[in-house]
Formats: structure tokens, C-alpha cells, sequence
């Protein structure tokens, strides 16, 4: 037996003082619970348990991820020195965390209980009422692996109805001196957004250097397992997508309810994936995006093509999430390339304002408007998910090449999930609550606290412009002009009426049609209204008629 796999203690040798809670996405050294006691009074709690991975739904490939990288973490605490109490799938009978937290309160009833304060507020929520339950001391800490507190980030936005991204990223800026020459930025300019949405053109991305892979450790190789027989429903592969492309898939018709699947009887045969599961591989992978992919990142971040899932971005954010990086040295590192002269102020600035703008400003909307932003419904959406998004199999190429990657990899890019996939979704009018847990579902980098806000508020509008002026949607011109998916697809994204109309055109017309009323009232909305307005009666039947055709039939489509 290795000793990442040994078993729970029975009961501490000693009486402990504090009982120290890591959760599985606070994997780092330097996190503030453990700062504040010290491994002679303290007994660490790891725990895997079933519900996490089923309520709310997650893939295997996001599961299987998040439990290496935890029992990878689990061994880097035994080798500093401290006592962990790890506890696998299928070696106890817990459901939910809040079942293991009491079980390891009751046993070693501690003094206090000790926890960088959790990412996600259902997690929270359960700590507190547990522990208050039980009557132990809890001591919640900030977490300090982002630049800015909740505390801080609340005084900042006041008591403003809207919140303006832009606005923060330059205060953190400033406060950050990130990208400065005394008080003025960088370059002569804030923000470089409009040097960085080319396209590839006809001919392509052309090469593009491959990210590092890392093969599968013990470790790696028996949480595979250990998902395949603890967890066999769960959707997607935990297979690296260029070993078993588009595979089979397990198709889950709703999240609550999913139809009985046939477990697996083996691991899916792969020997490496592009996910560190440890500090070491995780600063390999941003060493690498560095040096040989930031530089073309800022011009074609926005670009799509087919066949290449990766392309030039970093695939680091589940590390960041993880706390396998720390968010200061990746943003000192692409600060490094420009002062180097390897890469432009436009792919440093794009990259950095990814990680110290949205990444911050994501976390601090979304504790600012929990829990009610869980609910929120702007546009009433009721739609149910199609079927196809759990399987890929759409005639609609851009979501059959977005949807089937993110199953293969667990992984999109930020415009095939906002505009190609969160675009359609809020065209069609699904319901907000199914988008947002698929995304959570899916996605190897997804924790709620950046998913959440990222969907609700920006790929669906569902919190009414809280901190977007309009809602980000786009015609199939719009995926036509940044990919090639339209190529070859049966469908035309010129055409919004009539069978071959590209479904994405034709909802786009009809959902500015539905709302013309709101959309007239907005400044920035101003441009495509113009448009509506040239639409005579006959027109907006045409394209209401069609939009309804396929309203009830999305899943044939």
C-alpha cells in the first residue's frame, strides 16, 4: 500500500485542538487555515464523497481531475509534516461532505474547526450550519490566494445597481501596480481589446505548438478506477480526447434524473491528459504557455477553428482554481514576457486582465449576490435542455464541434462557450438553472463561484444586465466570421427563414423581435435595433414562424 492510499485513522493518538477542513479546490501550501495552527495540534480532513459529483452533476474527466490533484495534495501534506485523514470513495459511507465533517467532529472532537473560507456559498452554508449544529467553534478564513477580499471588493461596488468590469480592472491596476508607468498604464492605453478578435482566415491557425501532457501517475491511474466503479454514471470520458475522439459517450437526457447507464468494467485506455494534477505540473503548463503560445494568444483569442480544441490558449484556469497557482505569479510571469520583449503589450494586457479583472471581478459579483443570483430569471426562460448537450449529436456544426469537445476534454474555450454555446442558449430561452449546471457539469475548470457568474450574467442575461449593458448575443455571421464551422455545416447562417436556416440566425431575429421593447430603451442595443426596425410585418412572421418551428424541435436539430 502506498501511502497516498492509507487507510483513515482511527482516532487520534493524542487529543487534537483543531480540526483543519481542505477542500478540494484549496489545494496550496500556503492556505490560511494551515498557516494558523501547526501540525502537532491539528488533524487534516480530506474527504471524496459521492454527492459532490452528483448533486451538483459533475463529468467524469471534471471528477476524476479534482481527485488526483486532491490525493496528489493529500502526499504533499504527509511529506511536510502533517496528520491527514483522507477519505476515499467507496472506503466510507458518507454521502455528502456534511456527513464526513460530523463523523470527524464527533471522533476527534476538536476545539475548532479550521477552513479557508470555501469558493462556493451551498459550501459554505453547509460548514456553518454544521458545525453550529454541533456546536464547535468555526473559524472561517479569507481566502488569500485572490488579490482582493470579499470584504474589500464589497466596499468597492457600494451600493450601485450596476457594476462595471472595466471600471475594477483599472482600479486593480493601480492598486496592483500590474502593467503601470507611474500612474498611467502601460502602452498609452487600459485595455487592448480591440487589436485581440482576428480570425484565422481561410487558411487556418496553421501550426500550433502542442500544450506539455502528463502521464498518469499510480495516483492518476487509481482514481480512474475508483470513478469508474464508484461513479459510473457520470457523463463524458475521463479518456484525453486525442486517444479516444469522440467516443462514446454516456447521453443523459436531464441532470435530476438520468436514465440507467451500464457502469464501466474498465479504465478508458489513456496514458496522459494536458490537466496537472500537482504544483509541479501546473507551473510546467503556465511555463509553457509562456514561452511558446502567449505571444499569438492576444490577436486570435477570440478565434475558433475545427479539430483544434487547444489552439494558443493557456489551460491553466484549473490550476488557478485548484490553487496549484497562485494568481501573482502568473500575472508577474506575462508581465516578465513583455518586459522581455517575447510577447506584445496586446497578448500581455489580454492575458492579464483575463486573470486580474474578470477572474477577481467574477469572485466578488458572485458573494455580492448570493444567493439570489442562483435564481435569477430575467428573460423567464423555461426551455428545457436539449438532449444533444450531453452527447454532441446536433446537425448544427459550431455546437456539435463546441459541445463534443468540451465531453471529450472538458474543455472550451471562452467563445465557444459564450458565444457559440451560451449564445444559443439564451436564443433558444433554455432555463437558466439547467445552462448553469451543465456548465458547471462539464467543464474541468468549473467551480461555482466563477461559473455561475460568468453564465448567468454574462452568457444569459439572466441576472438583467448587472454588470453587462446588453446581452452578448450574435447571429451564425458572427461564428461564421470567427471559425470555420459554418463550412460544410447543412445549415446557412445568411439565411433566418426557410430549412436550411441556420437555427442560431434565426433565434437571434426572433429574440430581438420578443424584446424589442426593452432592447429600444438601450443605448447600446441602439445598432443591431436599427436593424429590427426595417422589419416589415410579413418579415417578422417569416422569421417568428421558423423560430418557432425549431423552438419545438430542438432535439432533432
Amino acid at each position: 500500500m502506498s501511502s497516498h492510499d492509507a487507510p483513515r485513522p482511527q482516532g487520534p493518538s493524542q487529543p487534537i485542538t483543531d480540526l483543519v477542513l481542505v477542500l478540494g479546490d484549496q489545494l496550496s501550501l500556503s492556505q490560511p487555515a494551515l498557516a494558523a495552527t501547526c501540525p502537532e495540534r491539528a488533524r487534516i480532513l480530506m474527504a471524496e464523497v459521492p454527492g459532490e459529483s452528483l448533486a451538483p452533476l459533475s463529468s467524469r474527466i471534471r471528477t476524476a481531475l479534482f481527485l488526483s490533484a486532491m490525493r496528489h495534495f493529500a502526499l504533499q501534506l504527509r511529506e511536510s509534516g502533517w496528520t491527514v485523514d483522507y477519505q476515499r470513495l467507496g472506503q466510507h459511507s458518507h454521502h455528502d461532505l456534511a456527513a464526513a465533517w460530523t463523523q470527524a467532529i464527533r471522533d476527534y472532537a476538536p476545539h475548532r474547526v479550521l477552513c479557508t473560507a470555501p469558493g462556493d456559498w451551498r459550501v459554505q452554508h453547509m460548514l456553518e450550519t454544521t458545525c453550529s449544529q454541533l456546536g464547535v467553534a468555526l473559524e472561517l478564513l479569507e481566502d488569500t490566494h485572490f488579490l482582493i477580499s470579499r470584504e474589500t471588493f464589497s466596499r468597492w461596488a457600494g451600493r450601485s445597481r450596476t457594476l462595471q468590469m472595466e471600471r475594477f480592472y483599472r482600479h486593480m491596476r493601480v492598486s496592483q501596480k500590474v502593467l503601470m508607468q507611474g500612474d498611467e498604464p502601460r502602452g498609452g492605453q487600459w485595455n487592448f481589446d480591440a487589436d485581440n478578435r482576428a480570425s484565422f482566415g481561410r487558411k487556418g491557425p496553421g501550426h500550433i505548438p502542442p500544450p506539455p501532457r502528463f502521464a498518469w501517475d499510480e495516483i492518476t491511474r487509481n482514481v480512474m478506477q475508483d470513478v469508474a466503479r464508484h461513479l459510473p454514471k457520470l457523463p463524458g470520458t475521463t479518456a484525453a480526447p486525442d486517444t479516444e475522439a469522440h467516443g462514446e459517450r454516456k447521453a443523459l437526457a436531464q441532470l435530476k434524473a438520468p436514465p440507467q447507464v451500464e457502469p464501466l468494467t474498465e479504465v478508458e485506455d489513456a496514458a496522459a491528459w494536458v490537466w496537472p494534477v500537482n504544483r509541479e505540473q501546473a507551473l510546467i503548463a503556465l511555463q509553457d504557455f509562456i514561452h511558446h503560445r502567449l505571444a499569438l494568444f492576444g490577436p486570435t483569442q477570440d478565434a475558433m477553428w475545427s479539430g483544434e480544441p487547444f489552439l494558443h490558449h493557456s489551460l491553466i484556469a484549473a490550476a488557478l482554481n485548484l490553487k496549484l497557482l497562485d494568481p501573482r505569479e502568473v500575472i508577474a510571469a506575462a508581465e516578465q514576457a513583455l518586459d522581455q520583449g517575447q510577447v506584445s503589450i496586446a497578448s500581455s494586457e489580454g492575458f492579464i486582465r483575463q486573470i486580474l479583472g474578470w477572474r477577481e471581478f467574477m469572485r466578488g459579483v458572485y458573494w455580492l449576490d448570493m444567493p439570489s443570483m442562483r435564481q435569477a430569471n430575467h428573460f423567464n426562460h423555461t426551455q428545457p435542455l436539449p438532449d444533444w448537450f450531453w452527447s454532441g449529436k446536433t446537425q448544427m456544426n459550431c455546437l456539435r464541434e463546441s459541445i463534443t469537445q468540451t465531453l471529450d476534454s472538458g474543455y472550451a474555450h471562452h467563445i465557444q462557450r459564450l458565444m457559440v454555446i451560451g449564445n444559443f442558449a439564451l436564443l433558444a430561452g433554455l432555463d437558466p438553472k439547467a445552462v448553469e449546471d451543465w456548465f458547471l457539469a462539464v467543464y474541468v475548470d468549473a467551480v461555482e463561484w466563477v461559473e455561475l457568474p460568468n453564465v448567468a450574467g454574462m452568457a444569459l442575461y439572466a441576472n438583467g444586465g448587472r454588470f453587462t449593458t446588453k446581452p452578448y448575443c450574435a447571429s451564425g455571421a458572427y461564428i461564421k466570421r470567427m471559425s470555420n464551422y459554418c463550412s460544410g455545416c447543412r445549415y446557412d447562417p445568411a439565411l433566418r427563414t426557410g430549412p436550411r436556416a441556420c437555427p442560431i440566425t434565426t433565434l437571434y431575429w426572433d429574440f430581438l423581435i420578443r424584446n424589442e421593447s426593452e432592447f429600444a430603451a438601450n443605448p447600446r442595443a441602439a445598432l443591431m435595433m436599427k436593424h429590427v426596425e426595417k422589419l416589415d410585418r410579413d418579415a417578422r412572421q417569416a422569421i417568428r414562424d421558423t423560430a418557432l418551428e425549431r423552438l419545438q424541435s430542438l432535439n432533432t436539430l
